[in-house]
C-alpha cells in the first residue's frame, strides 16, 4: 500500500500530479516531502488554489511589503506573487523534469480567467507569465473556450508548453487536439525545436457527474438512479478513444518524426464530490497509458491508503461508455446542454476565485501599507 499505489499508476503510464500549491508548502519543505513520500511528479494550480493559499498564513508578508515599496498595484502584485510561487515550485520539480526528459516535473499557472474570451490578450498574458517564471518546466494554462483555441495554437507556436484547461465536451476536445497539432506545425515552420514543447489537455471529470446526477435525481426513476456516477468516467473514456484516434493519424506521425511529444490527456476535477461514491473512483477507473491524473491531496491520500490499481480501465470500456451517454440522451438529458453549461460555469468559478484573489491581495497591500 502507500506509495506502491502511486508506483502502480506510474507502471501503467499514469503520471500523478498534485492539484495544489502554496508559499507555505514551498518554504516549509512540504512540497519536497510530498514528492518524496507520496510520489507526485507534477503540480497544477488554478485561481481557486491561489485564492485559498493567500487568504491564510503569513508566508506572503515579506514579498507584499516589497511590492508596496515598489508601488505595485493589485494586478501587478498578484502576477508577482503567483509567478514567484510557480518559479520556486519549478525549481523543486526540476530534477524530475530532467530525469523524465521534460515529460513530468511540470508546474502549471493559469492565464487570468477574465480573459477566457479574449484571444489576443490571452496570448499576451501567456507569454508574460512564461517570461516571468523563466523556467523550462512551467506550463501555461489556457481554457478551451472557442476564443482559447486559437490562443493555444499561437502560444504553442512560440515554443511555450501549454496545459489546456476546462475541457468538458468531446467535440471541444477534438478541437483542442487540432489546435495543438496546428501549433506544433507552426512552431516547426518557425524553426522551433519540437522536442522542447509539451502539452496536456485537462479533461474535467467529477463536475460532469455533479451536474448530470442532479438531473437524474430530478427524474427519480430506477433507470435514472442506476446511471448516477457514471457519466463523468464514460465521458473521459470516450475522450481517450478520441485521443487514440487523433494520435494515430499520419498528421501526428509526421510531427512525431520531427521530435514532437504527444499531448497527454490529463484527468482533472478528480476529487469525488458525492460521499456515496468511492473517494478513489476517478483515479482507479481512468487508468490508461500516457495520461496524467492531477489530484487534490485528500484524493491522493485516499489512493495511497486504499487505492486498487488494476491496470488499464479505459480502452476495453468504450462500448459501455457510449451506452451510458446514449441512455442519458434517451432520458432527455442533453449532453450538449450539460457540457456547455459546465464550461460557462467553469469560467465563472475561476473568474470569481480571481476576484477573491485580487480582493485578498488588495487587503494585504492596504493592511501592510497602514502598518508601515
Amino acid at each position: 500500500m502507500g506509495i506502491e499505489n502511486v508506483k502502480a499508476l506510474a507502471d501503467n503510464g499514469v503520471s500523478v500530479w498534485l492539484d495544489d500549491l502554496s508559499r507555505e508548502r514551498i518554504v516549509t519543505g512540504n512540497l519536497q516531502e510530498v514528492i518524496d513520500t507520496k510520489g507526485i511528479v507534477g503540480v497544477t494550480t488554478n485561481p481557486t488554489i491561489f485564492a485559498s493559499a493567500m487568504s491564510k498564513g503569513e508566508t506572503y508578508t515579506d514579498q507584499v511589503k516589497e511590492l508596496i515599496a515598489e508601488n505595485a498595484d493589485v494586478e501587478d502584485a498578484v502576477f508577482a506573487l503567483t509567478t514567484t510561487d510557480v518559479r520556486e515550485a519549478c525549481d523543486i520539480m526540476r530534477p524530475i523534469y530532467d530525469r523524465t526528459g521534460g515529460v513530468d516535473g511540470r508546474v502549471s499557472i493559469e492565464v487570468d480567467p477574465r480573459l477566457a474570451h479574449d484571444t489576443d490578450r490571452t496570448v499576451e498574458v501567456a507569454k508574460a507569465l512564461y517570461a516571468a517564471v523563466d523556467r523550462p518546466n512551467v506550463m501555461i494554462k489556457i481554457p478551451a473556450t472557442e476564443e482559447g483555441l486559437p490562443a493555444i495554437t499561437r502560444v504553442l507556436a512560440e515554443g511555450i508548453s501549454v496545459n489546456v484547461t476546462l475541457i468538458f465536451a468531446l467535440d471541444r476536445y477534438r478541437a483542442v487536439m487540432n489546435a495543438f497539432l496546428t501549433g506544433l506545425e507552426q512552431a516547426r515552420e518557425a524553426g522551433k525545436d519540437l522536442s522542447t514543447i509539451h502539452s496536456v489537455a485537462s479533461f474535467f471529470v467529477s463536475r460532469v457527474d455533479t451536474e448530470i446526477d442532479k438531473r437524474l435525481d430530478a427524474l427519480d426513476t430506477e433507470e435514472a438512479t442506476a446511471l448516477k456516477g457514471k457519466a463523468g468516467i464514460a465521458n473521459a473514456r470516450l475522450a481517450y478513444r478520441a485521443w487514440q484516434e487523433v494520435f494515430g493519424t499520419p498528421r501526428w506521425a509526421n510531427l512525431a518524426d520531427d521530435g514532437a511529444h504527444v499531448q497527454r490527456p490529463l484527468w482533472a476535477s478528480t476529487g469525488v464530490k458525492d460521499p456515496a461514491y468511492s473517494d478513489t473512483m476517478y483515479v482507479e477507473e481512468l487508468v490508461a497509458a500516457q495520461t496524467v491524473n492531477t489530484m487534490p491531496e485528500k484524493t491522493l491520500d485516499a489512493v495511497l491508503d486504499h487505492g486498487q490499481i488494476a491496470g488499464d480501465q479505459v480502452t476495453g470500456h468504450y462500448a459501455d461508455a457510449e451506452q451510458v451517454l446514449d441512455s442519458l440522451e434517451r432520458l432527455g438529458i442533453s449532453y450538449v446542454e450539460v457540457v456547455e453549461l459546465l464550461e460557462r460555469e467553469g469560467v465563472e468559478k475561476f473568474e470569481k476565485s480571481w476576484e477573491e484573489l485580487l480582493a485578498t491581495v488588495q487587503g494585504e497591500l492596504s493592511k501592510k501599507s497602514s502598518d508601515s
